[in-house]
């Protein structure tokens, strides 16, 4: 058995590559962006890439090579395409999820500028905006009025939005700062670089508007991380002054923090997706009920040491600090080989 991996630092990679050589499990480097990709791979079993959207030119191929190999190679790879295909697209995971009748924050979302400015004559706010891609909430905003909804609905169907506009990259850097999660070097790289050349190839996010209802009273989300039977969860605080819990550095780890319903609803959810890894963010509607806000395959907590432990898909609780997600990904994958 051999596994070939794509290494990029600081990504699971690293951890794939210590778990190999730990298990003394043969394992072979490969360049996913290289011309013969297929031909690095061809003595391999399985090819592992932990692909990102923050990287242009991830998103250009990555979802059509990992596809390409499992169906014309047969070799089991990671992630795959229950995994990864709606990865980064919240209008593909509305459609998807509403297809699976999985509870969801309600979704609204207009391809012309007519429809959207006739629905929002119609429909109170406070509501949130979000874009298509990108995470830890960079792209989301509280919509309190019809007339910051018709702003925005102007914008998407004329100049559209950037999906990392250096305002709100540092703002973001300005609140992990604030919060300790940066040092005070990093922060300033980030005001310095008025426009770094991986944006020169990003396009604008137009012609479209998405929107979902404001949940209000919730001061927390739970992140659920689920991968085949094991589970491991966080609450996320809010913001300070802010309803959004993404980027707020504030998290609970304790057990009893963590109502089990959450870890019940994450197990049943992934029976559904059938998804390698995943993350799950929840949040309870006003009648106490569990909506699925986001997901992504992009899973694992790096710091696995503050989690007490993990539960499995009997609900059974499991203490131990000496885990790691990442692993849990790559012993999957030598057991499907």
């Amino acid at each position: 058995m051999r596994i070939a991996i794509h290494h990029r630092p600081n990504s699971n990679s690293s951890l794939w590559i210590k778990y190999c050589q730990k298990h003394n499990i043969q394992f072979k480097l490969v360049d996913a962006y290289a011309n013969d990709i297929l031909n690095q791979i061809a003595d391999c079993d399985a090819f592992m890439w932990h692909f990102h959207y923050k990287i242009y030119k991830d998103n250009l191929f990555a979802k059509q090579l990992l596809y390409a190999i499992k169906e014309k190679t047969g070799k089991t790879i990671y992630p795959d395409f229950d995994t990864c295909w709606h990865y980064d697209d919240k209008i593909g995971q509305k459609y998807f999820l509403q297809a699976l009748d999985i509870p969801i924050v309600p979704t609204y979302i207009f391809y012309t500028k007519k429809d959207a400015l006739n629905w929002i004559r119609d429909t109170t706010f406070p509501k949130v905006f979000k874009l298509r891609s990108g995470e830890d909430s960079k792209n989301v905003r509280l919509v309190k009025s019809y007339f910051q909804a018709k702003r925005l609905i102007r914008k998407s169907f004329g100049s559209g939005f950037q999906k990392n506009s250096h305002f709100v990259r540092i703002k973001e850097r300005w609140i992990q700062y604030r919060n300790g999660e940066c040092t005070l070097k990093w922060f300033l790289k980030g005001i310095m670089t008025l426009y770094p050349f991986k944006e020169r190839f990003k396009k604008e996010e137009l012609g479209y508007i998405y929107f979902q209802d404001f949940i209000p009273n919730n001061k927390y989300d739970i992140r659920v991380f689920v991968v085949g039977n094991r589970a491991v969860a966080v609450k996320r605080i809010n913001r300070q002054n802010d309803f959004r819990a993404s980027g707020s550095g504030n998290m609970i780890f304790e057990k009893n923090q963590i109502d089990e319903k959450y870890i019940r609803a994450a197990f049943s959810l992934n029976k559904k997706l059938k998804m390698q890894s995943v993350t799950f963010d929840f949040l309870l509607n006003n009648d106490g009920h569990i909506l699925l806000s986001e997901f992504s395959y992009n899973c694992g907590p790096k710091n696995s040491d503050k989690y007490p432990g993990y539960w499995t898909d009997d609900l059974q609780w499991h203490d131990c600090n000496e885990f790691n997600v990442s692993d849990w990904i790559i012993e999957n994958i030598i057991k499907g080989i």
